[in-house]
């Protein structure tokens, strides 16, 4: 289960992203999350995802 607010998803999401993943398509395969509701949740607040970065920002 993942975050619904978008503040906590971010810092969960980045967390996750910084020590387990190597990228956002990996992440949501293991945790079985659609990847475009993460991105539309967290553009909601102004985030998106940057792949150089393999984080939010």
């Amino acid at each position: 289960m993942i975050p619904q607010d978008p503040v906590m998803l971010l810092s969960f999401i980045n967390l996750k992203l910084r020590d387990y993943y190597g990228n956002l398509e990996q992440l949501c395969d293991d945790l079985e999350v659609n990847e475009q509701e993460i991105r539309d949740k967290l553009a909601s607040i102004d985030y998106h995802y940057n792949e150089e970065r393999n984080q939010f920002v």
